[in-house]
């Protein structure tokens, strides 16, 4: 019986690892309406027409989630003055994103997915049955809403260094 308690356990593991979305460079941006820091529902709509960073993190403050949205946060004027907005997303409660965004002064939309459904989408959802979190994975998002880049290997203490470094160069071929 145990044998079959065990096979069973890592079976759901497996499939909660394997089962999910992926989006690419060149796929429309999934959809999403998600309740932010302030308890005000914001829909994926709202960032058609400008850059986006929509980044997926963890746990709100956790050190590499911290230094990732402090990153973002030291750099919020020149990706600004670049045409981009930067958008934070993880599967923590309103509660704990307001409460990081207000301890870290984060000038950015942070949104709250807790039951992941929006981490799937995105293919940055870690699915553990009773446990989700979503993975460090971040898209840069073009105007028309098509994703151009995907991050999965996060430098988290000079993250934002890398987005504008490729938003510059995206900027100058549009």
């Amino acid at each position: 019986m145990m044998k079959i308690r065990t096979f069973l356990a890592l079976l759901l593991l497996a499939v909660g690892l394997l089962a999910h979305a992926d989006v690419s460079p060149g796929d429309g941006m999934p959809a999403f309406a998600l309740t932010d820091q302030t308890g005000k529902l914001r829909s994926s709509d709202e960032f058609k027409g400008k850059w986006l960073v929509l980044y997926f993190y963890p746990k709100a403050d956790t050190p590499g989630c911290t230094e990732e949205a402090c990153s973002f946060r030291d750099d919020i004027v020149l990706l600004r003055a670049l045409g981009a907005e930067v958008v934070g997303v993880s599967t923590d409660d309103v509660a704990a994103i307001r409460e990081f965004g207000r301890k870290h002064e984060l000038p950015f939309t942070l949104l709250a997915d807790p039951d992941g459904k929006t981490a799937q989408k995105y293919g940055a959802l870690v699915n553990l049955g009773v446990l989700k979190f979503a993975k460090r994975h971040s898209f840069l998002i073009d105007p028309d809403g098509r994703i151009v880049k995907r991050y999965k290997d996060v430098d988290t203490k000079d993250y934002a260094k890398t987005i504008l470094v490729d938003l510059r160069a995206l900027s100058k071929k549009s």
